[in-house]
């Protein structure tokens, strides 16, 4: 059986006019036996990478077989990362402006953005390009890693969490006015707790454990992490930011940038948890998975509720209930949640549709933010439908980045759409896109 992941994750810097784009597909099936009677149509897997600057994707090579390098920096096209350890690559992970490999032998290498301490690895900044080891846990066998745009993290095969970076907003979770840890920091927090994901957002960030309990921590504003003891507002609402910036003549890119610098100005007096604290309101529901936006956060539980929380400025929330806990996600449709990923303003849920008159089969819905098509679909936008242009395919993972979406099938696919600014889509072009096979 083939075990495929895949993520994106976007740029959401004050200057962040380039954007992340990574596609995760990890521990594909093994190259052919040279004593094959056949040739495999698998090919072993490549790590490679698009987008502007070193972006990375796992890919089957006979996929990719189109043109040469584009221009230094910007990837319209999968390049191959060089560099990496020749054994195999287990997981990857990426930050804004940085990147995390997970080897097979449990090593974690990085490369990218240093400014931060990000990579775990002092180097020089014409270094920050080269994957190298991240320095510091030589004691631990990493299964995953994560990323924000600041801060990386690595849990170790024994479910500790460990943690580098610098974030003013607490991301790191390692007590109270500590924001950099120039090298990996275990999260006592979280000790004794077999951690199995971390996802982070802006300034926020969430560690889910083995036996379902959820853990959140960083910055706390509009309720991004739950109740967690506090009173916010969390309705729906049309901020008078948005009005002045309807001038159609703005990219949407300008657009966003405008927004997220504005909202870095208002963080002088940020509400913050300075450590991981359990979500008191699901102590009695076990979790299956979690993902951060950039200020909503969308918790998946083992019973199949699907529950929303944070910043609802866009209809991310894909509710239209008012109040500051956690609380459901509004959809008709009858499924079976499998997994969800939260963008910029968008959200999307892998599911598995239950129709009497219709054989099983998984399904997208998305919801929020559409600005540049992000959500492959037409239609009200707050409220989750089924994402078009998928019929007949078998949807396995989903991925929400700053303003695209991607989608692996369980043909080895992968079908993306939004905009396609920086190369974040992979096409060759820059085109926004509603739904194509990449």
């Amino acid at each position: 059986m083939i075990n495929l992941k895949i993520q994106t994750w976007c740029s959401r810097g004050k200057h962040s006019a380039r954007s992340n784009l990574l596609l995760l597909l990890f521990r594909l099936l093994p190259p052919p036996s040279p004593s094959s009677p056949s040739p495999s149509p698998w090919s072993p897997p490549q790590l490679r990478n698009l987008g502007s600057g070193l972006r990375v994707e796992l890919r089957r090579q006979q996929q990719w077989r189109r043109g040469g390098p584009p221009p230094a920096r910007r990837r319209l096209r999968a390049l191959r990362v060089p560099s990496l350890p020749s054994s195999a690559i287990a997981s990857l992970a990426a930050g804004h402006y940085h990147s995390l490999a997970v080897a097979a032998d449990g090593h974690l290498w990085s490369w990218g953005r240093n400014a931060e301490s990000q990579l775990g690895r002092p180097s020089l900044r014409e270094t920050w390009s080269i994957p190298q080891r991240v320095v510091g846990l030589d004691n631990v066998k990493v299964r995953a890693a994560a990323a924000s745009g600041v801060v990386s993290a690595a849990i170790g095969d024994d479910g500790s969490l460990w943690v580098w970076g610098r974030s003013k907003r607490g991301q790191l979770g390692l007590g109270r006015e500590i924001t950099e840890a120039t090298k990996p920091c275990r999260v006592e927090a979280l000790a004794g707790h077999d951690v199995v994901k971390v996802s982070f957002g802006w300034g926020h960030a969430f560690a889910l454990t083995k036996d379902g309990k959820l853990f959140g921590w960083g910055y706390s504003e509009d309720g991004r992490l739950g109740q967690m003891g506090q009173i916010f507002d969390t309705t729906s609402k049309h901020p008078p930011d948005l009005d002045k910036h309807r001038d159609k003549s703005k990219s949407m890119l300008e657009i966003v940038e405008e927004l997220v610098a504005e909202r870095i100005e208002r963080e002088d007096n940020m509400p913050i948890i300075w450590e991981p604290s359990l979500i008191r309101e699901l102590s009695d529901i076990n979790v299956s998975d979690v993902s951060c936006g950039l200020d909503h956060s969308l918790v998946l539980c083992c019973d199949g509720t699907l529950l929303s929380c944070g910043d609802n400025t866009y209809g991310q929330l894909g509710r239209t209930t008012e109040g500051s806990k956690l609380l459901p996600v509004e959809t008709n449709f009858n499924f079976k949640p499998l997994s969800v990923s939260a963008g910029l303003g968008h959200s999307l849920l892998l599911c598995k549709t239950e129709s009497e008159h219709e054989n099983k089969s998984n399904a997208v819905l998305s919801w929020g933010w559409n600005r540049s098509s992000q959500l492959g679909r037409q239609g009200q936008e707050g409220i989750p439908l089924s994402v078009e242009g998928l019929s007949g395919e078998d949807p396995i993972a989903v991925s929400a980045g700053r303003v695209h979406s991607i989608v692996l099938t369980s043909k080895g696919e992968v079908w993306v759409w939004g905009s396609g600014r920086n190369g974040r889509l992979g096409l060759g072009a820059r085109q926004t896109r509603q739904s194509l096979r990449f």
